[in-house]
């Protein structure tokens, strides 16, 4: 089944293949690029996520891809929905600000912004989800949601709820990059 392949994979050479090995590289790397950069333009950690759970529904469904700012002369408000990570949780939360206060920080005449957020879907607000925070503070706050694109992100989902599918993913896409002829 494979021995045609086989064949052709040996009368590459070894140029061939590191060459092929490098443009892969450079594939990777250049997307590593971009999503820096996206960071960078965006002031976020992460400028898109995908929604992992209904707790947002009927505005955001399981598997949409959110895109964020986090502009940091912004103020957040009422009804704005933002994605935020509470230290020592790896997964970020995408949920709706509730309540906004503002407390003045000692030395500093700008005060310092605490939000209270709550899922769409949620009985209750977010106090259990912060792990003894009383409130979010900016440092907290990946982002603002911006726009969004429906279903998209089903395939995160999906290799992270099977992970041999993402090995398979990826393995298939270094065999092609180190097969093809160009």
């Amino acid at each position: 089944m494979f021995s045609e392949e086989l064949k052709a994979f040996r009368r590459l050479g070894f140029r061939h293949v590191l060459l092929q090995a490098l443009n892969f590289a450079s594939v990777i790397a250049s997307g590593l690029m971009i999503w820096k950069g996206l960071g960078l333009l965006t002031n976020s950690e992460s400028p898109i996520v995908v929604v992992l759970s209904g707790s947002m529904e009927p505005a955001f469904y399981r598997g949409d891809l959110l895109f964020l700012t986090n502009p940091a002369s912004e103020r957040y408000h009422n009804g704005d929905i933002t994605v935020y990570k509470i230290p020592g949780a790896d997964i970020p939360i995408v949920h709706r600000v509730l309540e906004t206060h503002d407390v003045k920080s000692r030395g500093s005449s700008v005060p310092n912004q605490r939000l209270l957020t709550k899922g769409d879907n949620n009985e209750v607000n977010d106090i259990e989800l912060y792990r003894g925070l009383s409130y979010l503070e900016r440092k907290h706050i990946v982002g603002k949601v911006r726009g969004f694109l429906p279903y998209i992100g089903y395939v995160t989902i999906a290799m992270n709820d099977f992970p041999q599918l993402k090995y398979a993913l990826l393995g298939g896409l270094g065999l092609l990059a180190l097969i093809q002829r160009e």
